[in-house]
């Protein structure tokens, strides 16, 4: 499982001409999910992006938590984040986990994140076409990859 986490003043997902997520202050991720992805790999991710500590403090430092700040958070479903360019032009999603399976995951996801904050996630639309629109707020941007727990 693979996230772009962006810290976020606003972010909204439109499917067509309607809203499908909208959030003030907080964070959007960008979620991938992987061919091998399982609850182990939603669990370990919700618990690290709802404790990483990204949000600014009173003396301005980075060393407050989404749970610190109350923010919201804006998920998408994104499967080419597990694109692949090592050979040629055009990206292999060879690794990117099918709808069929994806899905149920993202819903996971949504649903642990939701427990972990108590209240409630915003998200777009699996499997649809998005406009996701943000305002960068730093910027700050960080990737966590679950098969890569640095």
């Amino acid at each position: 499982m693979r996230a772009v986490i962006q810290r976020v003043s606003r972010s909204s997902v439109l499917v067509g001409s309607k809203i499908a997520g909208e959030i003030g202050p907080g964070l959007l991720v960008l979620l991938g999910i992987e061919t091998i992805d399982q609850s182990e790999d939603i669990a370990w991710l919700c618990a690290k992006l709802t404790n990483l500590r990204i949000f600014n403090d009173a003396a301005g430092v980075m060393n407050c938590s989404i749970r610190d700040t109350g923010g919201e958070i804006l998920v998408v479903s994104q499967f080419t984040l597990h694109a692949s360019t090592k050979k040629g032009n055009r990206p292999s999603y060879i690794r990117a986990a099918g709808p069929e399976a994806a899905i149920i995951l993202y819903n996971e996801f949504i649903r642990h994140l939701e427990s972990l904050l108590g209240k409630k996630i915003q998200s777009g639309i699996f499997g649809a076409m998005m406009e996701v629109s943000l305002v960068n707020d730093g910027p700050v941007t960080i990737i966590i990859d679950t098969k890569n727990k640095e």
